[in-house]
């Protein structure tokens, strides 16, 4: 039998962690070794049990999730749950939990029966056997690395660029080290698919937006498509890019779920697919699962130019996607993600 999955509960609230124990305790993989009441005895509790995955509250008292998660990154990094609740603070907060190194989140259900987490018990359990995956500790510096470009047989250049980008689960940290690479000259509009639920997507936007030389912003339906930003797929809301003349535009729908997500990196992949006259490139980042892969085969059979570039199993903290894109035999570029935006960069000026 394998061993199972051991995991401390910290949260302030005695309800939660009973609520939250239960949950775990009941799925035969999973076993809470300890609970916590805030993140000072959380630190204490991680050095005694050591396990394998942290959930954590983050407003507590004595030490809140924040503080307590830099200083579990900082000292000995494992893979931290935030639970988070859906208010503009909350958010923020989850956004900033996330870019400091939590693997993922669980939103706390919102309405009167707050507490009542078995509404997203499922979720939960997923989301702590996905965190278990995570590798925190492997290296992310590749000491030798080349970015030298094979450019493929090009039969035309075209004056538009367009970059689509794909990720899931350790996505935010990696579009920060990706777009904050990114020089201000860096021309061609992004269009990003990052699985986020309604609410967490424009925080983490205006984020990002703080931190890069390129604008980032939410998309919104219906605006034409501008050089020099990246627009982040709103949660809840599949993105297309449509062609206009001589014009992009956003379409975002409400169509149903692909491979379990809206927004979805294939329905984006697919829409880039279908223009015409324009340089592609697209870009497959960490995440669990194999959204992007239909994409990848889609791109490839509309425009065999389309350059796919996928993250490497050095650094992705959930190799699932990139593998499984890698695997179509369609990617062109496996690279590390601190060479990524270089490698965009020279490929932008390949095509110049």
């Amino acid at each position: 039998m394998t061993q199972s999955i051991r995991v401390i509960v910290i949260d302030d609230s005695a309800f939660m962690r009973k609520v939250i124990t239960d949950i775990l305790s009941s799925d035969p993989r999973i076993e809470v070794v300890s609970t916590a009441r805030n993140g000072e005895d959380g630190l204490k509790k991680i050095e005694i049990f050591k396990p394998d995955v942290v959930t954590m509250d983050i407003h507590m008292p004595v030490m809140d999730g924040i503080t307590a998660l830099q200083l579990i990154m900082s000292t000995n990094p494992l893979p931290v749950v935030m639970l988070s609740s859906v208010s503009e603070d909350g958010v923020s907060s989850t956004i900033q939990a996330i870019s400091n190194g939590a693997v993922d989140f669980i939103m706390k259900p919102s309405g009167p029966i707050s507490l009542n987490l078995t509404t997203i018990k499922e979720e939960i359990i997923h989301t702590v056997i996905t965190a278990s995956q995570v590798d925190l500790n492997k290296s992310k510096q590749i000491k030798k690395f080349d970015t030298k470009t094979t450019r493929k047989s090009v039969k035309q250049i075209f004056d538009q660029t367009i970059v689509a980008i794909g990720t899931s689960t350790g996505g935010p940290r990696a579009l920060q080290q990706v777009l904050t690479d990114l020089p201000s000259d860096f021309s061609p509009p992004i269009l990003i698919v990052q699985h986020m639920p309604a609410g967490f997507t424009r925080s983490l936007a205006n984020r990002l937006n703080t931190l890069t030389k390129i604008e980032v912003k939410e998309a919104v339906d219906g605006e034409i498509i501008k050089n020099k930003t990246a627009y982040i797929a709103p949660g809840d809301f599949h993105m297309k890019v449509m062609q206009v003349g001589q014009e992009y535009k956003i379409k975002l729908t409400d169509e149903a779920l692909r491979n379990g997500h809206r927004p979805a990196v294939d329905v984006l992949f697919e829409s880039v697919a279908l223009l015409t006259r324009t340089n592609k490139i697209a870009v497959v980042l960490t995440g669990m699962g194999n959204d992007g892969t239909a994409g990848v085969k889609r791109l490839n059979e509309m425009d065999p130019q389309t350059v796919v570039l996928s993250e490497a199993k050095e650094t992705a903290i959930v190799f699932g996607m990139p593998k499984a894109a890698a695997e179509t035999a369609l990617v062109d570029h496996v690279v590390p993600l601190h060479h990524v935006g270089e490698m965009l960069v020279k490929l932008v000026r390949d095509l110049k």
